[in-house]
């Protein structure tokens, strides 16, 4: 049975207290984001998953930190890092996907900063605190 938007939003909430201090991508980023499908009711395991090797166009290989092919690809930081070069990086990521694979949306995020790019409509990206996601949650619907 889906869940309410108040269930989500209680839900989003708990998840920011429960990860308001971490920092480290290496330790965490994981579990993080296992955790965030859960906010929505949704297993991480049947929509998307972690680590996706891809061929960069400049012929390196890289990693695709998640992919939900054709919904999302999401790069992650270690807290306080730049999200204008996770952004960058993600982009890196599309020349190996295939058109089938390539995302509508791409999210970025520090544990403590989300934002959020619809590229379907390629306005400007939405960008939040985790303390705010509970008010955030319905772009994610």
């Amino acid at each position: 049975m889906p869940l309410s938007w108040n269930e989500i939003k209680d839900r989003a909430l708990r998840f920011s207290r429960e990860w308001q201090h971490e920092s480290s991508e290496d330790a965490e980023a994981k579990s993080f984001w296992d955790g965030f499908f859960d906010v929505f009711g949704v297993s991480r395991r049947r929509v998307a998953n972690f680590e996706r090797k891809i061929r960069k166009l400049d012929g390196k290989d890289g990693y695709i930190d998640l992919l939900w092919k054709g919904v999302l690809l999401i790069e992650h930081k270690s807290r306080g890092k730049d999200l204008d070069r996770a952004h960058t990086q993600a982009r890196d990521y599309f020349h190996g996907l295939t058109d089938a694979e390539l995302p509508r949306y791409l999210l970025v995020c520090d544990f403590e900063r989300f934002r959020l790019y619809d590229l379907e409509t390629g306005e400007i990206p939405t960008e939040f605190a985790l303390k705010d996601l509970q008010k955030h949650v319905r772009q994610f619907g």
